[in-house]
Protein backbone atom coordinates (compact mmCIF):
# COMPACT_ATOMS: atom_id res chain seq x y z
CA UNK A 1 0.00 0.00 0.00
CA UNK A 2 1.27 3.49 -0.84
CA UNK A 3 2.07 5.77 2.09
CA UNK A 4 0.46 9.09 2.94
CA UNK A 5 2.18 12.43 2.73
CA UNK A 6 5.69 11.90 4.07
CA UNK A 7 6.11 15.43 5.41
CA UNK A 8 3.02 15.43 7.61
CA UNK A 9 3.45 11.75 8.51
CA UNK A 10 6.90 12.53 9.91
CA UNK A 11 5.39 14.56 12.74
CA UNK A 12 4.06 12.79 15.82
CA UNK A 13 0.76 13.45 17.57
CA UNK A 14 0.73 16.97 19.01
CA UNK A 15 2.01 17.17 22.59
CA UNK A 16 -1.27 18.77 23.66
CA UNK A 17 -3.24 15.70 22.60
CA UNK A 18 -0.68 13.33 24.13
CA UNK A 19 -0.74 15.01 27.53
CA UNK A 20 -4.51 15.55 27.50
CA UNK A 21 -5.10 11.84 26.85
CA UNK A 22 -2.69 10.93 29.64
CA UNK A 23 -4.49 13.35 31.97
CA UNK A 24 -7.83 11.72 31.15
CA UNK A 25 -6.45 8.22 31.73
CA UNK A 26 -5.18 9.16 35.20
CA UNK A 27 -7.92 11.61 36.22
CA UNK A 28 -5.32 14.38 36.40
CA UNK A 29 -6.00 18.11 36.40
CA UNK A 30 -5.03 19.25 32.92
CA UNK A 31 -2.77 22.30 33.17
CA UNK A 32 -1.06 21.25 29.94
CA UNK A 33 -3.44 22.37 27.22
CA UNK A 34 -4.47 26.02 27.09
CA UNK A 35 -8.24 25.98 27.25
CA UNK A 36 -10.09 27.99 29.90
CA UNK A 37 -12.57 26.64 32.40
CA UNK A 38 -16.05 28.04 31.97
CA UNK A 39 -18.20 28.82 28.97
CA UNK A 40 -17.21 32.32 27.94
CA UNK A 41 -19.12 35.60 28.38
CA UNK A 42 -22.84 34.92 28.60
CA UNK A 43 -23.84 37.84 26.37
CA UNK A 44 -21.45 36.74 23.62
CA UNK A 45 -22.76 33.17 23.77
CA UNK A 46 -26.35 34.45 23.74
CA UNK A 47 -25.60 36.55 20.63
CA UNK A 48 -24.54 33.34 18.88
CA UNK A 49 -27.69 31.52 20.00
CA UNK A 50 -29.91 34.40 18.87
CA UNK A 51 -28.33 34.49 15.41
CA UNK A 52 -28.65 30.72 15.11
CA UNK A 53 -32.39 31.05 15.66
CA UNK A 54 -33.04 34.28 13.79
CA UNK A 55 -30.16 34.82 11.39
CA UNK A 56 -29.21 33.38 8.00
CA UNK A 57 -27.76 29.89 8.48
CA UNK A 58 -26.54 29.40 4.93
CA UNK A 59 -23.09 29.83 3.39
CA UNK A 60 -21.71 33.24 4.26
CA UNK A 61 -19.05 34.88 2.12
CA UNK A 62 -15.71 33.13 2.22
CA UNK A 63 -14.28 36.39 3.56
CA UNK A 64 -16.69 36.37 6.51
CA UNK A 65 -19.93 38.14 7.34
CA UNK A 66 -19.70 41.93 6.85
CA UNK A 67 -20.61 42.67 10.47
CA UNK A 68 -17.60 40.79 11.85
CA UNK A 69 -15.21 42.20 9.27
CA UNK A 70 -16.41 45.69 10.13
CA UNK A 71 -15.95 44.91 13.84
CA UNK A 72 -12.38 43.74 13.16
CA UNK A 73 -11.60 47.05 11.46
CA UNK A 74 -13.24 49.00 14.30
CA UNK A 75 -11.22 47.03 16.87
CA UNK A 76 -7.96 47.80 15.03
CA UNK A 77 -8.76 51.53 15.05
CA UNK A 78 -9.94 51.52 18.67
CA UNK A 79 -6.93 49.76 20.17
CA UNK A 80 -4.07 50.53 17.75
CA UNK A 81 -5.10 53.54 15.65
CA UNK A 82 -5.10 51.49 12.44
CA UNK A 83 -7.19 52.59 9.47
CA UNK A 84 -8.38 49.29 7.97
CA UNK A 85 -10.64 48.88 4.93
CA UNK A 86 -12.87 46.03 6.07
CA UNK A 87 -13.91 45.19 2.51
CA UNK A 88 -10.41 44.62 1.13
CA UNK A 89 -8.18 44.05 4.16
CA UNK A 90 -10.02 41.63 6.49
CA UNK A 91 -10.97 37.96 6.34
CA UNK A 92 -12.47 35.46 8.78
CA UNK A 93 -11.03 31.95 9.12
CA UNK A 94 -11.92 28.80 11.04
CA UNK A 95 -9.58 29.52 13.91
CA UNK A 96 -6.12 30.97 14.28
CA UNK A 97 -4.48 27.77 13.07
CA UNK A 98 -6.39 27.89 9.80
CA UNK A 99 -5.42 31.56 9.49
CA UNK A 100 -1.79 30.51 9.84
CA UNK A 101 -2.29 27.73 7.32
CA UNK A 102 -3.90 30.01 4.77
CA UNK A 103 -1.28 32.72 5.27
CA UNK A 104 1.70 30.39 4.96
CA UNK A 105 0.31 28.32 2.08
CA UNK A 106 -0.82 31.49 0.32
CA UNK A 107 2.54 33.25 0.53
CA UNK A 108 5.19 30.52 0.35
CA UNK A 109 6.55 29.20 -2.93
CA UNK A 110 8.55 25.94 -2.89
CA UNK A 111 12.13 26.76 -1.97
CA UNK A 112 11.32 29.99 -0.13
CA UNK A 113 13.06 30.43 3.20
CA UNK A 114 10.91 31.07 6.28
CA UNK A 115 12.32 32.24 9.60
CA UNK A 116 10.79 30.63 12.70
CA UNK A 117 11.59 31.55 16.28
CA UNK A 118 11.86 28.71 18.78
CA UNK A 119 10.25 27.66 21.06
CA UNK A 120 7.40 27.62 18.58
CA UNK A 121 3.77 26.61 18.43
CA UNK A 122 3.66 23.11 17.02
CA UNK A 123 1.71 23.80 13.82
CA UNK A 124 4.19 26.30 12.37
CA UNK A 125 6.87 23.98 11.03
CA UNK A 126 4.55 21.34 9.45
CA UNK A 127 2.65 24.03 7.54
CA UNK A 128 5.84 25.68 6.31
CA UNK A 129 7.33 22.40 5.14
CA UNK A 130 4.09 21.21 3.52
CA UNK A 131 4.03 24.48 1.60
CA UNK A 132 7.52 23.77 0.28
CA UNK A 133 9.23 26.31 2.50
CA UNK A 134 12.70 25.88 4.01
CA UNK A 135 12.70 26.72 7.71
CA UNK A 136 15.49 28.81 9.19
CA UNK A 137 15.30 28.42 12.96
CA UNK A 138 16.40 30.94 15.56
CA UNK A 139 16.34 29.91 19.25
CA UNK A 140 15.25 31.83 22.31
CA UNK A 141 16.51 30.29 25.54
CA UNK A 142 15.08 30.24 29.04
CA UNK A 143 15.04 31.88 31.46
CA UNK A 144 15.43 35.29 29.78
CA UNK A 145 14.09 34.53 26.29
CA UNK A 146 16.28 37.30 24.85
CA UNK A 147 16.13 37.85 21.10
CA UNK A 148 19.51 36.73 19.64
CA UNK A 149 19.91 39.60 17.23
CA UNK A 150 23.10 38.48 15.52
CA UNK A 151 21.67 35.01 14.85
CA UNK A 152 18.41 36.47 13.59
CA UNK A 153 20.17 38.87 11.26
CA UNK A 154 22.30 36.01 9.91
CA UNK A 155 19.16 33.95 9.23
CA UNK A 156 17.78 36.59 6.84
CA UNK A 157 18.84 36.61 3.20
CA UNK A 158 17.45 37.52 -0.19
CA UNK A 159 15.82 34.06 -0.19
CA UNK A 160 13.74 34.93 2.89
CA UNK A 161 10.04 35.08 2.02
CA UNK A 162 8.74 35.75 5.51
CA UNK A 163 9.28 35.58 9.25
CA UNK A 164 6.62 34.27 11.60
CA UNK A 165 6.42 36.38 14.75
CA UNK A 166 4.30 35.27 17.73
CA UNK A 167 3.67 37.96 20.35
CA UNK A 168 2.59 37.50 23.10
CA UNK A 169 4.51 34.29 22.56
CA UNK A 170 3.19 30.78 23.08
CA UNK A 171 4.76 28.84 24.70
CA UNK A 172 7.29 31.00 26.56
CA UNK A 173 5.00 33.92 27.55
CA UNK A 174 7.34 36.56 26.13
CA UNK A 175 5.92 39.84 24.83
CA UNK A 176 8.22 41.32 22.21
CA UNK A 177 9.15 44.93 22.94
CA UNK A 178 8.72 47.70 20.42
CA UNK A 179 12.50 47.87 20.08
CA UNK A 180 12.73 44.15 19.29
CA UNK A 181 9.91 44.38 16.77
CA UNK A 182 11.52 47.40 15.11
CA UNK A 183 14.73 45.37 14.75
CA UNK A 184 12.77 42.57 13.06
CA UNK A 185 10.87 45.06 10.91
CA UNK A 186 14.12 46.61 9.67
CA UNK A 187 15.31 43.18 8.54
CA UNK A 188 12.00 42.56 6.76
CA UNK A 189 12.31 45.84 4.90
CA UNK A 190 15.97 45.23 4.04
CA UNK A 191 15.25 41.80 2.56
CA UNK A 192 11.76 42.54 1.17
CA UNK A 193 10.19 39.90 3.44
CA UNK A 194 6.70 39.52 4.85
CA UNK A 195 5.94 39.30 8.57
CA UNK A 196 3.18 36.85 9.50
CA UNK A 197 2.20 37.86 13.03
CA UNK A 198 0.41 35.45 15.34
CA UNK A 199 -1.19 37.87 17.80
CA UNK A 200 -3.91 35.66 19.23
CA UNK A 201 -3.01 36.62 22.83
CA UNK A 202 -3.06 40.36 22.09
CA UNK A 203 -5.34 41.14 25.06
CA UNK A 204 -3.33 38.96 27.43
CA UNK A 205 -0.19 41.06 27.93
CA UNK A 206 0.25 41.73 31.64
CA UNK A 207 1.68 44.26 34.10
CA UNK A 208 1.33 47.20 31.74
CA UNK A 209 3.55 45.61 29.09
CA UNK A 210 2.09 46.88 25.80
CA UNK A 211 1.20 44.63 22.88
CA UNK A 212 2.60 46.27 19.73
CA UNK A 213 1.21 44.94 16.43
CA UNK A 214 4.01 44.88 13.88
CA UNK A 215 1.58 46.17 11.25
CA UNK A 216 1.67 49.54 13.06
CA UNK A 217 5.43 50.00 12.61
CA UNK A 218 6.90 52.19 9.83
CA UNK A 219 7.14 50.43 6.50
CA UNK A 220 5.24 47.33 7.70
CA UNK A 221 1.66 48.22 6.79
CA UNK A 222 1.89 46.58 3.36
CA UNK A 223 4.03 43.56 4.30
CA UNK A 224 2.41 42.33 7.54
CA UNK A 225 -0.26 39.69 8.09
CA UNK A 226 -1.98 40.17 11.45
CA UNK A 227 -3.77 37.14 12.93
CA UNK A 228 -6.29 37.31 15.79
CA UNK A 229 -8.31 34.68 17.64
CA UNK A 230 -11.78 35.11 19.13
CA UNK A 231 -11.12 31.95 21.15
CA UNK A 232 -8.45 33.76 23.18
CA UNK A 233 -10.27 37.11 23.37
CA UNK A 234 -13.50 35.57 24.67
CA UNK A 235 -12.27 32.34 26.31
CA UNK A 236 -14.23 30.33 23.75
CA UNK A 237 -11.49 28.21 22.22
CA UNK A 238 -13.89 25.65 20.74
CA UNK A 239 -15.51 28.23 18.50
CA UNK A 240 -12.45 28.40 16.23
CA UNK A 241 -12.91 31.90 14.84
CA UNK A 242 -9.75 33.47 13.46
CA UNK A 243 -9.36 36.86 11.81
CA UNK A 244 -6.75 38.09 9.33
CA UNK A 245 -5.87 41.69 8.56
CA UNK A 246 -3.51 42.47 5.67
CA UNK A 247 -3.10 44.84 2.74
CA UNK A 248 -5.22 43.85 -0.29
CA UNK A 249 -2.32 42.57 -2.41
CA UNK A 250 -1.13 40.43 0.53
CA UNK A 251 -4.58 39.18 1.51
CA UNK A 252 -5.49 38.07 -2.02
CA UNK A 253 -3.22 34.98 -2.25
CA UNK A 254 -4.07 34.11 1.37
CA UNK A 255 -7.77 34.19 0.49
CA UNK A 256 -7.11 31.81 -2.41
CA UNK A 257 -5.59 29.31 0.02
CA UNK A 258 -8.44 29.83 2.50
CA UNK A 259 -11.10 29.06 -0.09
CA UNK A 260 -9.62 25.60 -0.61
CA UNK A 261 -9.13 24.87 3.11
CA UNK A 262 -12.35 25.65 4.98
CA UNK A 263 -13.91 28.19 2.59
CA UNK A 264 -16.10 29.67 5.31
CA UNK A 265 -17.00 29.60 9.00
CA UNK A 266 -20.32 29.24 10.95
CA UNK A 267 -22.16 32.57 10.61
CA UNK A 268 -23.76 32.53 14.06
CA UNK A 269 -20.36 32.35 15.72
CA UNK A 270 -19.11 35.15 13.50
CA UNK A 271 -22.05 37.31 14.54
CA UNK A 272 -21.39 36.62 18.20
CA UNK A 273 -17.72 37.57 17.85
CA UNK A 274 -18.72 40.82 16.10
CA UNK A 275 -20.90 41.59 19.12
CA UNK A 276 -18.04 40.74 21.46
CA UNK A 277 -15.44 42.90 19.73
CA UNK A 278 -17.70 45.90 20.32
CA UNK A 279 -17.93 45.34 24.08
CA UNK A 280 -16.76 48.32 26.13
CA UNK A 281 -13.23 48.75 27.42
CA UNK A 282 -14.06 47.31 30.82
CA UNK A 283 -14.46 43.84 29.32
CA UNK A 284 -10.95 43.81 27.84
CA UNK A 285 -9.42 45.39 30.96
CA UNK A 286 -11.12 42.82 33.19
CA UNK A 287 -10.00 39.95 30.94
CA UNK A 288 -6.38 41.03 31.27
CA UNK A 289 -6.54 41.69 35.01
CA UNK A 290 -8.39 38.44 35.75
CA UNK A 291 -5.91 36.32 33.80
CA UNK A 292 -2.97 38.09 35.45
CA UNK A 293 -4.49 37.28 38.84
CA UNK A 294 -4.78 33.61 37.87
CA UNK A 295 -1.14 33.69 36.75
CA UNK A 296 -0.09 35.05 40.14
CA UNK A 297 -2.26 32.50 41.97
CA UNK A 298 -0.61 29.56 40.23
CA UNK A 299 2.88 31.08 40.32
CA UNK A 300 2.72 31.65 44.08
CA UNK A 301 1.58 28.07 44.66
CA UNK A 302 4.30 26.59 42.45
CA UNK A 303 6.99 28.68 44.17
CA UNK A 304 5.79 27.47 47.57
CA UNK A 305 6.20 23.89 46.37
CA UNK A 306 9.75 24.56 45.20
CA UNK A 307 9.51 25.25 41.47
CA UNK A 308 11.58 28.07 40.03
CA UNK A 309 8.94 30.10 38.17
CA UNK A 310 10.13 32.10 35.14
CA UNK A 311 8.50 35.55 34.72
CA UNK A 312 5.40 35.52 32.49
CA UNK A 313 4.58 38.64 30.47
CA UNK A 314 1.49 37.29 28.72
CA UNK A 315 -0.54 34.37 27.29
CA UNK A 316 -2.04 31.51 29.36
CA UNK A 317 1.24 29.88 30.37
CA UNK A 318 3.86 29.71 33.11
CA UNK A 319 7.25 28.13 32.49
CA UNK A 320 8.94 26.51 35.49
CA UNK A 321 12.34 25.00 36.21
CA UNK A 322 11.74 21.77 38.15
CA UNK A 323 15.37 21.05 39.10
CA UNK A 324 15.02 22.58 42.59
CA UNK A 325 12.59 19.71 43.35
CA UNK A 326 15.41 17.23 42.93
CA UNK A 327 14.08 15.57 39.77
CA UNK A 328 16.96 14.68 37.45
CA UNK A 329 15.14 13.28 34.42
CA UNK A 330 14.12 15.04 31.21
CA UNK A 331 11.23 17.47 31.00
CA UNK A 332 9.18 14.94 29.00
CA UNK A 333 9.75 12.32 31.70
CA UNK A 334 8.94 14.82 34.44
CA UNK A 335 5.63 15.86 32.86
CA UNK A 336 4.53 12.23 32.45
CA UNK A 337 5.63 11.50 36.02
CA UNK A 338 3.71 14.54 37.27
CA UNK A 339 0.55 13.48 35.45
CA UNK A 340 0.61 9.85 36.58
CA UNK A 341 1.97 10.21 40.11
CA UNK A 342 0.82 13.67 41.24
CA UNK A 343 -2.39 13.96 39.20
CA UNK A 344 -1.48 17.24 37.48
CA UNK A 345 -0.63 17.48 33.76
CA UNK A 346 1.95 19.89 32.37
CA UNK A 347 3.76 20.11 29.01
CA UNK A 348 7.53 19.76 28.46
CA UNK A 349 9.00 22.91 26.91
CA UNK A 350 11.43 20.82 24.82
CA UNK A 351 8.40 19.77 22.74
CA UNK A 352 8.40 23.29 21.27
CA UNK A 353 11.92 22.96 19.86
CA UNK A 354 12.93 20.97 16.79
CA UNK A 355 16.17 19.61 18.22
CA UNK A 356 16.39 16.32 20.08
CA UNK A 357 17.81 18.03 23.15
CA UNK A 358 15.93 17.54 26.40
CA UNK A 359 15.47 20.28 28.94
CA UNK A 360 14.29 20.85 32.47
CA UNK A 361 11.38 23.20 31.99
CA UNK A 362 7.68 22.35 32.40
CA UNK A 363 4.87 24.60 31.23
CA UNK A 364 1.62 25.03 33.15
CA UNK A 365 -1.58 26.69 31.98
CA UNK A 366 -3.28 29.11 34.39
CA UNK A 367 -6.44 29.92 32.38
CA UNK A 368 -8.48 27.95 34.91
CA UNK A 369 -10.91 28.69 37.72
CA UNK A 370 -9.47 29.45 41.15
CA UNK A 371 -10.76 26.16 42.52
CA UNK A 372 -9.05 24.23 39.72
CA UNK A 373 -5.74 25.95 40.45
CA UNK A 374 -6.24 25.38 44.18
CA UNK A 375 -6.76 21.66 43.67
CA UNK A 376 -3.74 21.39 41.39
CA UNK A 377 -1.58 23.13 43.99
CA UNK A 378 -2.99 20.89 46.74
CA UNK A 379 -2.12 17.75 44.77
CA UNK A 380 1.38 18.97 44.01
CA UNK A 381 2.01 20.00 47.61
CA UNK A 382 0.78 16.62 48.80
CA UNK A 383 3.05 14.82 46.37
CA UNK A 384 6.21 16.86 46.89
CA UNK A 385 5.66 17.38 50.60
Amino acid sequence: MKSGNTILSSFGTTIFEVMSRLAQEHDAINLGQGFPDGNGPEDVVEAGVDYLRNGVNQYPSMFGIPDLRQAVAEHADRFYGLDIDWQTETMVTSGGTEALGAALLGLIEPGDEVILIEPLYDSYLPIVQRGGGIARLVRLEAPGWELPRAELEAAFSDKTKLILVNTPMNPCAKVFSREELEFIAALCRKHDAFAVCDEVYEHLAFDGVPHVPMITLPGMRDRTVRIQSAGKIFSLTGWKIGMITAAPEVLTPIAKAHQFLTFTTPPNLQAAVAFGLRKDDSYFETLTADMAARRDHLADGLRDIGFDVIPCQGTYFLTTDFRPLGYNGSDAEFCKYLTVEAGVAAVPVSAFYTSEETGYFARFSFCKKAETIDEAIRRLKSHFG
